[in-house]
């Protein structure tokens, strides 16, 4: 367990440079790499909605009392029927301070956020098979594992599967 406090805030303007890192250099993002991206894209998006947009979103993960930008945890919403959707949602950390309990807490934070101010009963993530650290991070923030979804996503030349894993908003939360 980390001793390190943690906060979600909105984006910064001062955030962007992170977000245009995690778009130049291929080995940050880790497995999620996919491909180089525009670099003005994160200062236009933050200009036209300040990443809290109606169906898509990101907040900063922030180590307290210092401030620190760690990563950001993102959502976008879904739909598979019915007038009420779901979010899915995903992380990313700089290096340093991955494997020190931020991501999981950061995650189970989201979601809370998100059942708080939305009505979906639904939260999904998805993952790597090869990501075990994601995967038990998952499972501590409260998300139950829901089965693979069959080449999901074209990365390194190839399709590739997923884990797929929810948490509805009936789950019991995880203790923070």
């Amino acid at each position: 367990m980390s001793d390190l406090s943690i906060r979600l805030r909105p984006v910064l303007e001062a955030d962007l440079d992170m977000f245009r890192r995690f778009g130049s250099e291929p080995g940050l993002i880790g497995l999620d790499w996919a491909g180089f991206r525009d670099a003005h894209g994160p200062a236009r998006q933050f200009a036209h909605d300040g990443y809290l947009g109606a169906d898509y979103g990101r907040l900063m993960v922030e180590v307290e009392p210092d401030g620190v930008a760690a990563g950001f945890v993102s959502y976008i919403a879904g739909k598979y029927g019915g007038p009420v959707g779901y979010w899915e949602i995903g992380i990313a950390l700089l290096p340093q301070w991955r494997g020190r309990g931020l991501g999981w807490r950061a995650q189970a934070m989201l979601c809370d956020h998100l059942f708080a101010h939305s009505p979906v009963q639904r939260i999904q993530a998805g993952t790597h098979p090869e990501n075990i650290a994601e995967q038990k991070s998952l499972e501590k923030a409260g998300f139950l594992f829901e089965g693979i979804v069959r080449a999901c996503e074209f990365r390194a030349g190839q399709w590739r599967d997923g884990y797929l894993y929810s948490r509805l908003r009936t789950d019991p939360p995880p203790p923070l």
